[in-house]
């Protein structure tokens, strides 16, 4: 009996060797943090059993830089600056959810001048174009259609000047105030942004007929990382990701805030909830943001160049800064502005949270004050964060080669996931 059993110990062992040299060892790589198609600093470390992977997670915090805790050593105006580094590909959308938080704080959210609020529609759907457009195009070179990047940063390279025009910058903006914006629209600003619009419709439908029925980009794509309605759900992701699985959900229409509710636009949603449906979301809101500037420019007080001088901040020098020339010439507006400049808006005790619908999903500020020109504490949420918790749970089952198009797919920057 000892002898069988020897044997068959035996070969069972050579068995297990014969096996091991047919399938190969599971083996761990790293994919990021330097790696292209990461889209910024991160790392997953991927298990993978031949091409197939088992195991992945996401390592993030390699561009941590503590925004919500400088946020609490600053005044609410000095913060805003660093909004823009959050997803400094729409900085402007940035600065509105961040100042609309302060306003709802302060209790003047329904006080902005009807044209403050149109002026920041109109940034922020600028915004929405012009990241989707860059996440686009980086999405179709990272599976090699090359042409779709050169057509959408084209068209980002107009937004960037419309951009530079305005605020005075084309990348870091800092444009919005808590209470208004820095300041009104150039003479003929208005004009070249409805330009822009018809010109990016023939840009965004060029795109369309490079890549919807080509055969590569939809077999890269299609029935590629499915999440499913409920997994959607029940991950927290937000914006173009959530709807891209069939979930009819945009805070714009949710909970309508600034001037949304006067503008006629759909929400469109995904059936499947794999790579294909999500390109076709974020193709198709490129179209509806077109759509709501073309409204906001035709219905916005005071014109293209505001002839009537309609006010674009609210009318209160404990929240704004007065004009420089009553400065220099009257006490009291003198008093405001050091008060504004050195000590910040006397915002109430209080908390609250607002969430804005940025182009990567929800973006969300808790506010906690007790009262005085700077916040307690301040919580971001950032829906690039929640939008990349999937990861672990989505990438098992995909091929490694699937991994670059689900990570161009989901479209995230690294900079409002770390923050």
């Amino acid at each position: 009996m000892a002898a069988v059993h020897e044997i068959s110990v035996k070969d069972t062992a050579a068995r297990a060797d014969e096996l091991r040299d047919l399938e190969g060892d599971r083996m761990v790589v790293n994919m990021g943090p330097s790696h292209p198609s990461t889209h910024g600093v991160l790392r997953i470390v991927i298990e993978l059993d031949g091409e197939t992977i088992t195991k992945a997670d996401p390592d993030i915090g390699y561009l941590h830089r503590g925004d919500e805790k400088i946020a609490e050593n600053m005044t609410w105006n000095q913060f805003i600056p660093y909004t823009d580094r959050l997803d400094y590909l729409a900085p402007l959308a940035n600065n509105v959810a961040y100042a609309l938080a302060v306003e709802k704080l302060m209790g003047i959210d329904d006080k902005l001048p009807a044209r403050c609020q149109y002026i920041r529609v109109i940034c922020c759907e600028l915004a929405r174009v012009s990241a989707h457009l860059l996440g686009l195009g980086a999405f179709a070179m990272d599976v090699g259609a090359m042409t779709v990047f050169l057509h959408t940063f084209t068209e980002r390279e107009k937004i960037y000047n419309l951009a530079e025009s305005l605020t005075g910058a084309r990348f870091t903006t800092s444009y919005t105030r808590i209470g208004g914006v820095s300041r009104d629209t150039p003479p003929g600003w208005c004009a070249a942004v409805q330009k822009f619009c018809d010109e990016v419709l023939i840009s965004i439908d060029d795109a369309e007929r490079l890549l919807t029925r080509n055969k590569i980009w939809v077999d890269r794509t299609k029935d590629v990382g499915v999440v499913s309605r409920e997994a959607a759900i029940d991950f927290g992701l937000t914006g173009p990701n959530l709807r891209g699985s069939g979930v009819d959900y945009d805070v714009r229409k949710a909970h309508p805030y600034l001037c949304y509710k006067d503008f006629d636009f759909d929400i469109p949603v995904g059936s499947v909830g794999d790579c294909y449906d999500r390109y076709l979301v974020r193709t198709e809101e490129m179209r509806q943001s077109v759509r709501i500037i073309r409204q906001a420019l035709q219905r916005i007080p005071g014109g293209f160049d505001n002839p009537s001088r309609e006010p674009v901040n609210v009318p209160d020098g404990k929240i704004v800064l007065p004009p420089k020339s009553k400065v220099l010439s009257g006490m009291e507006e003198l008093i405001h502005q050091f008060m504004l400049v050195t000590q910040g808006q006397n915002a109430p005790a209080g908390e609250v949270y607002f969430g804005a619908e940025n182009p990567k999903g929800e973006l969300g500020f808790y506010i906690n004050s007790r009262g005085g020109g700077t916040p307690h504490r301040l919580k971001i949420r950032a829906p690039s964060f929640c939008n990349l918790s999937i990861l672990s749970a989505l990438l098992p089952g995909n091929l490694m080669s699937d991994v670059v198009a689900i990570l161009g797919s989901f479209d995230f920057v690294m900079g409002e996931c770390d923050r």
